[in-house]
């Protein structure tokens, strides 16, 4: 059984599929895999979730930010342990 709420971030990811189009290859592949990734991660499916479908959009930037983030600071840690 599907949640309702999963299909509302199923829609709002899929309404975002027109933006793809305005973007050169290489970064619409990289947008889509952004799309994915976030739609595929449980922890983000469950904060989606607990915003409802009334904050779809805000909720997926949020979870993209995030995921933004978390590379960032993986990132700065492997550099700061090379020093």
């Amino acid at each position: 059984m599907t949640d309702e709420r999963e299909n509302t971030l199923t829609k709002e990811i899929e309404s975002w599929s027109k933006f793809e189009y305005a973007l050169r290859e290489e970064d619409r592949l990289l947008f889509n895999k952004m799309l994915n990734e976030c739609q595929q991660k449980e922890e983000y499916a469950k904060a989606f979730k607990a915003r409802g479908e009334y904050n779809s959009a805000e909720s997926l930037f949020m979870a993209l930010i995030f995921q933004q983030q978390k590379m960032i600071s993986n990132l700065i840690n492997k550099l700061s342990k090379h020093k």
